[in-house]
């Protein structure tokens, strides 16, 4: 199965494929010759000395919400102070003159409505070039508020966890695909947008922007959901929007490129993915090349990239030597 195969089966809830040992190449097979015996326990007991170190390293975390904040607050000065900088809401928008839409919203518009408005199409094609660039689920950890509120819910989700008090119960990953088809017929069927009524990224953007309303209380009952029975649910197994920017992300240049030269499978990186049956190639014998690509279902966060000891994860243009 090629690369771009296996991460698209990943993104529609597939489980990441073992190789075979016949599989690996004879230069990763070599690595993993050389990363065994002494050498290995003793650079095993560095990392458990630097994981202290390393897991407080938050630098693209820090880029991350002042970008997501920026972007959201943005929305707030244009409407309160009558600016056209950045107008309407994340579903639907228009920066300096440039017509953005989001790209599950625009879909099920154009399936209720059964026809494809311009400026709708324009801000599809708009939105659609920006996140195949960044590639992968960048959208939901750079711009969606409600990923911002669901990674603080994580952090008191671990600290409830570890006294006893919070469960984190696993769901299928397919869920996500089926509901994905589920609410693109229903929005044909009825013509009405019926996932907008309750997606929370757009509950949270409406009300920065208009004011609150009752539907913050869903949003509510899903972070309480999240915070004492499963991580991170709603974006990992329910969320149509990861997946819809996943698939058009597949292809970007923009990746997270894994180097197993260095790597000694410590699992660090995995502790701290939002999302980390896409790091499934960072386990021993999993690399069927010295340089692999993670799949289209991260959201370049960036949390594998500053936790690694060991720098096996950077972005990069793929093909690019910088």
């Amino acid at each position: 199965m090629s690369s771009l195969k296996q991460s698209i089966s990943i993104l529609f809830g597939g489980k990441p494929v073992k190789p075979n040992l016949n599989q690996i190449s004879d230069e990763s097979a070599k690595i993993y010759k050389e990363h065994g015996g002494k050498r290995e326990k003793e650079f095993l007991a560095k990392i458990k000395e630097q994981k202290e170190t390393t897991s407080k390293n938050n630098n693209w975390r820090k880029k991350r919400w002042t970008v997501l904040i920026f972007v959201n607050i943005l929305f707030i000065i244009s409407y309160v102070l009558d600016i056209q900088i950045l107008e309407g809401a994340l579903t639907g928008s228009r920066f300096v003159g440039f017509h953005f839409a989001d790209l599950n919203s625009a879909l099920q518009v154009m399936l209720a409505f059964k026809q494809v408005l311009i400026n709708l199409l324009i801000g599809t094609v708009t939105v659609a070039l920006v996140w195949w660039l960044f590639g992968g689920r960048t959208f939901c950890s750079w711009i969606c508020p409600y990923h911002l509120l669901a990674e603080w819910a994580e952090m008191l989700h671990l600290k409830l966890k570890k006294k006893g008090l919070a469960k984190d119960i696993k769901f299928d990953r397919k869920t996500r695909t089926w509901l994905w088809i589920v609410f693109a017929i229903v929005a044909y069927a009825t013509s009405y947008t019926v996932f907008e009524t309750i997606s929370p990224t757009g509950i949270i953007s409406r009300a920065l922007i208009y004011g609150p309303g009752l539907a913050l209380i869903w949003v509510a009952f899903l972070l309480l959901f999240e915070i004492f029975f499963s991580k991170r649910a709603w974006c990992r197994y329910a969320c149509p929007i990861g997946l819809t920017y996943g698939i058009v992300g597949a292809t970007s240049p923009l990746k997270v490129e894994y180097s197993l030269e260095n790597c000694y499978h410590d699992g660090v990186c995995r502790d701290v993915c939002m999302v980390p049956h896409v790091l499934e190639v960072t386990k021993k014998n999993r690399a069927i090349n010295p340089i692999e690509y993670i799949g289209s279902d991260c959201t370049r966060c960036g949390r594998c990239v500053e936790v690694c000891p060991t720098h096996s994860l950077n972005f990069k243009f793929k093909g690019s030597n910088k």
